[in-house]
């Protein structure tokens, strides 16, 4: 053999090697991640996520690809952007809020599908059991629903002088509204509160709410524990300060952004346990098998600087208790 035919023949082998090599790797898997809100709404949780899926041995980009679809506030989005990921036939779907994890659960019954809610689950017809869901969904319950009349104990406890307490709901979102006034009427009537209930599902709805609550001569604000107010939780912390109103939520988002408290269960802590089942089910684990998590890590946040402005002095009690306290 000629010396040149020779070092074509070995140059061709060294281009056709790493070819091959590259054929044979499996292509990475693909998570779907469906979420009613925006993604600049979701940040930290997006974050937490991804630190769940690193806690099982998956990084985006590097093992794992993340499908991201978010449905911009209109839940009427999340039919299309669930059958986009059952079209892409990715390996499993993490539904975010109980609309969401709804509209999964209508689009397939074979992929895999992870939720986070904040009502019982097996009440929503999402899984035959917590210990044993059955069928192609599992997830988080972080327990929002029964934690109403305790965080209007703590409202209560910050705001002694509150006996008229405005609860702000979202008509869109059927399912979360539903169980809401539910929960807040029965727990109210226990403490011997008076409740007027707010509707907004927009930015000028949630305007117009306020006006209305400032008429009405509420004392206080209760917002409801639905996922399009997160994205809001500027708004929400502006008009509160601009009317002077002390507010009480679920979501520890809209007391850093300038609400009175937040009272819930960690959604952060949620979000990473959802990564972390995903890992799971990429490494061959079933739904079916993995117990619904229920949330066990509450936190009361309280925000000094917005009570300082709102003439409250914080009592000692609550101080001692609190997760986070706002300077």
């Amino acid at each position: 053999m000629k010396r040149r035919e020779f070092i074509t023949l070995v140059g061709g082998a060294a281009v056709a090697w790493p070819l091959a090599a590259q054929a044979q790797q499996p292509a990475m898997p693909v998570i779907g991640y469906l979420d009613p809100r925006s993604s600049d709404a979701v940040t930290d949780r997006l974050r937490a996520f991804r630190q769940g899926l690193k806690e099982t041995g998956y990084a985006e980009g590097e093992n794992v690809t993340i499908a991201y679809r978010f449905a911009e506030n209109q839940i009427d989005r999340l039919h299309d952007l669930a059958a986009d990921l059952v079209g892409r036939q990715v390996a499993v779907i993490a539904a975010f809020a109980e609309e969401t994890a709804l509209v999964a659960k209508a689009a397939t019954k074979t992929i895999p599908i992870l939720f986070t809610v904040s009502r019982d689950p097996v009440s929503l017809g999402l899984v035959a059991s917590l210990a044993h869901p059955g069928g192609n969904m599992t997830g988080v319950n972080f327990l929002a629903s029964e934690l109403v009349a305790k965080r209007l104990e703590l409202l209560r406890e910050l705001v002694p002088r509150a006996s008229r307490v405005a609860v702000l709901v979202n008509p869109a979102n059927a399912t979360v509204t539903e169980t809401t006034l539910r929960d807040v009427e029965s727990a109210a009537r226990a403490k011997g509160l008076s409740i007027q209930i707010l509707n907004a599902s927009t930015s000028r709805e949630i305007d117009a709410a306020f006006e209305m609550l400032v008429r009405e001569r509420a004392d206080a604000l209760l917002v409801g524990d639905d996922p399009y107010f997160i994205g809001r939780r500027v708004q929400f912390a502006n008009l509160a300060a601009h009317h002077s109103i002390p507010m009480a939520t679920g979501f520890r988002e809209i007391a850093e952004a300038g609400g009175l408290m937040s009272y819930g269960a960690s959604i952060l802590d949620a979000y990473r346990e959802v990564g972390v089942y995903a890992g799971r089910i990429l490494k061959g684990a079933k739904p079916a098998d993995l117990p619904v998590v229920q949330a066990s890590k509450f936190e009361l946040v309280i925000n000094d600087h917005t009570a300082r402005m709102l003439g409250i002095a914080v009592p000692p009690s609550l101080l001692a208790i609190a997760d986070e306290v706002i300077e």
